[in-house]
């Protein structure tokens, strides 16, 4: 099977690099990405909170939905920020940052 995207789809905006690492990727998180990552986290932190009020476990039950909703948002931002390094999403600020190294 394969597994490489790139032999499937091709980028539609000018590819930063093909293959980030993780810290680079990190490393180019936006504010939007940031702001995605808390409000997920905010929301399931809520919902973690409400729905463990009928059984009396409102803590428990509002960590676990916090770390799902940080673990959910971290994986967002990270594909949102891979994507605009590769090509896949709009990266103009990308393209600016990065125009020597391309």
């Amino acid at each position: 099977m394969n597994t490489d995207i790139t032999a499937s789809v091709k980028p539609e905006y000018p590819v930063v690099d093909r293959n980030p690492p993780f810290t680079k990727v990190v490393g180019n998180f936006s504010a939007l990405d940031y702001l995605r990552l808390s409000t997920i986290s905010a929301v399931s932190v809520t919902v973690g909170y409400l729905s463990g009020i009928k059984p009396g476990i409102r803590g428990p039950s509002m960590v676990t939905g916090g770390l799902i909703g940080v673990m959910g948002g971290f994986m967002y931002a990270y594909q949102n920020s891979a994507g605009r390094l590769m090509g896949f999403f709009p990266n103009d600020a990308e393209v600016a940052r990065y125009k020597y190294k391309l």
